[in-house]
């Protein structure tokens, strides 16, 4: 149906350029259309010599070819995009394993499809000073709304203020100097990070957030780097939604409560909500004393913070930008509306001079840069950067 817009607007342009010139040489000024779909032009005058009429069918002829050329090369030129488009759709559900129930809904998927890749490389195409890009990754076939409601799940305290108190705890690096601080800063180079996981469509990044920074801590305490349950918490944790949303402090309690969490391969990650196994639980491998909150928009204690151990942060990452994030320092539009959980494991600065955080992310290591993201640091605008240092908190061991 685009094309055939597409088309039907080119036949028009090319019909109407081509009247004044036909016009022009022949002095005709009105084309009528006779009953059998002929144009017939009407003649001021038909005082012209034989040669004269010869040399003027001869360029109406010049001109139909011309138009006529460009008509095909036109058509020619949308219908191979269109097929270059087809098959980068169909490389990308092979790459990614993607199948559909029906034509109908591929068809219908190629279009979301489409529009995203189109929307991405318009994107990357802005003039200079944009300091990341983005591409084409497994979300391509979503909606910005369906990719959102789907791979995020951060809950805010008002959601889950009936069923777990929020409580103001002590910072602990509140008078680190931030002269002390290390320039950068990097817990992947010292140990401390887990390879990048992958949450699916299961909406618990709070639950991923948790258990990131809690293997961190773990690693710094007891100088072990354990990978531990997420799904644990999604099963067992009754204060928050398993996949449909979460807190991070709220799973620390939960943590406190109950032990401690097991490790990965004791009780594996499922993607669904699940039954609590309680046996599966048992033995655990990690356990937390508390947890701390970074006081409210205030990047400089975030510093502090991410400078001792990983931190959960709570942050937004539904927006396009974030979806299609693939390299560079981003700067991104988006909101401080808090709907994605991820947890900051260090911050450095880039050879351009451009300070940043440096995030882990639970969605596979095709996002981002290999699953992490660099985001602008030390903005203006306190609450950080899609609102970083508006949630953020840290376990205790």
């Amino acid at each position: 149906m685009i094309i055939t817009c597409k088309l039907k607007i080119l036949c028009h342009n090319h019909f109407i350029g081509t009247l004044p010139i036909v016009s022009h040489f022949l002095h005709y000024k009105t084309p009528l259309q006779n009953p059998f779909g002929v144009i017939k032009l009407v003649s001021k005058s038909f005082n012209f010599s034989k040669t004269m009429a010869l040399e003027h069918i001869k360029i109406f002829l010049i001109v139909s070819l011309v138009s006529s050329f460009c008509f095909s090369t036109t058509l020619s030129r949308l219908l191979d995009d269109e097929l270059i488009m087809q098959k980068k759709h169909d490389e990308w559900m092979a790459e990614h394993g993607r199948t559909y129930a029906d034509m109908n809904e591929k068809n219908n998927r190629y279009v979301v499809f489409k529009r995203n890749v189109e929307r991405i490389e318009r994107l990357n195409n802005v003039p200079a000073g944009r300091t990341f890009k983005l591409a084409v990754n497994q979300f391509a076939d979503l909606t910005n709304d369906e990719f959102r409601s789907m791979y995020t799940g951060y809950k805010g305290d008002s959601v889950l203020s009936s069923q777990s108190q929020t409580k103001s705890t002590s910072f602990r690096y509140q008078n680190v100097s931030s002269g002390a601080l290390p320039i950068a800063v990097d817990w992947r180079k010292k140990g401390a990070v887990t390879p990048i996981k992958n949450q699916g469509s299961c909406g618990c990044c709070w639950a991923f957030s948790a258990v990131a920074a809690i293997e961190g801590a773990t690693q710094i305490k007891k100088g072990k780097l354990i990978s531990l349950s997420e799904q644990q918490l999604v099963d067992c944790d009754t204060n928050d939604f398993g996949c449909s949303g979460g807190l991070m402090d709220t799973a620390f309690e939960h943590i406190m409560a109950t032990g401690g969490l097991t490790t990965e391969s004791n009780y594996p990650y499922k993607g669904e909500d699940a039954n609590c196994k309680i046996k599966s639980t048992k033995p655990s491998a990690a356990s937390i004393t508390g947890y701390e909150d970074v006081p409210v928009n205030d990047q400089n204690a975030l510093m502090k913070a991410v400078a001792h151990q990983p931190v959960s942060v709570g942050i937004e990452g539904g927006g396009f930008d974030f979806q299609f994030y693939s390299s560079g320092v981003f700067t991104g539009e988006c909101t401080t509306y808090l709907d994605h959980a991820v947890t900051a494991v260090g911050y450095s600065q880039s050879s351009a001079g451009s300070k940043y955080w440096i995030i882990k992310n639970s969605w596979g290591t095709k996002w981002g840069e290999g699953g992490y993201m660099r985001i602008k640091k030390d903005i203006k605008d306190k609450e950080g950067l899609c609102g970083l240092a508006m949630k953020a908190s840290y376990p205790t061991i």
